[in-house]
Order: structure tokens, then sequence, then C-alpha cells
């Protein structure tokens, strides 16, 4: 498979990039849905990234815009590897409950999970209660995100 580019941004605004494989950017996924640490190879060097600390990241590949030519010139080959990569993304939705404290209540479905927020109606951050884990909602389980209380990060 090829390679994509993967931008995040660090709870403290650091960015950073690095190249991963379709396979790699499925593992890092999986281990920030679960709050797991990932290590893996680049090249000949080891690269570790705390999910914890990680506050968003975007996936670069050759299906982003600067590079839409690629599926132009091979459609059947496109099609195919952006599926799985979609097929990658949707298994690792994830429903988020915001609570603020300027009383919105709402539930979210990001593409992952993630630790910091935006509240639709006002626009603070809300942080993820890990210690309150997963709440029932309507739309099934989701991670509970507030600002009405202090949160442990």
């Amino acid at each position: 498979m090829g390679t994509n580019i993967m931008t995040y941004t660090l709870n403290s605004g650091i960015k950073g990039t690095i190249s991963l494989s379709t396979k790699q950017i499925q593992d890092w996924i999986e281990s920030y849905r679960v709050g797991s640490k990932y290590v893996t190879t680049v090249g000949k060097e080891h690269f570790g990234l705390n999910p914890e600390l990680v506050a968003d990241f975007k996936v670069h590949n050759e299906f982003s815009e600067q590079r839409e030519h690629v599926a132009a010139i091979q459609p059947t080959v496109a099609s195919k590897a952006s599926e799985q990569l979609s097929e990658a993304y949707s298994q690792y939705k994830a429903l988020i409950q915001v609570e603020c404290k300027c009383g919105a209540s709402y539930i979210e479905e990001p593409a992952y999970k993630r630790n910091k927020w935006g509240c639709k109606e006002c626009g603070d951050i809300v942080f993820l209660d890990s210690k309150m884990g997963m709440v029932d909602t309507v739309k099934g389980k989701a991670w509970y995100m507030t600002n009405r209380y202090f949160v442990e990060r």
C-alpha cells in the first residue's frame, strides 16, 4: 500500500508530521481510539506517540486534494484503496456526549475519539473525562466530555 503523511497536533500546540503506511495508520487510529501508546518503526528509526497528548491528527494520502490526479489516472486502484481507508476510518468512529458549562448538552460523532472538543454552542473547550468512561445515550455508548468540572488529563 502507499505511504500516508500524518500531521498531528499535541495538546501543547506543537505540530508534527510523519510518513506512515496504511497499516501503520490503521494501527495508530486503533491506539488513538483506545488510548494506548503507539510505537512503530519508520525506516531505521523508532517512533512513539502517546495518544493522550495528541489533540488531533489528519492523514494526507494519495487521495488528498493535492494529489487528486492519481485517482484520475488509476481509478480502480484508487477507489479500492480509498474504500479500504474509508472502512478503516469508519470502524473507529466514536460517539461523544458533550456537557458544557454554557448549558449545551448534545451527542456528536467525530471521526475518532479525542481528548478535547469545541462546544458547538459557545466554542469553549470540553475535555474527555476518562474516569467517567463511556455513558449510555440514545445513540449508544459515548465518551463523556465536559468542562462543568475539572477533568484529570
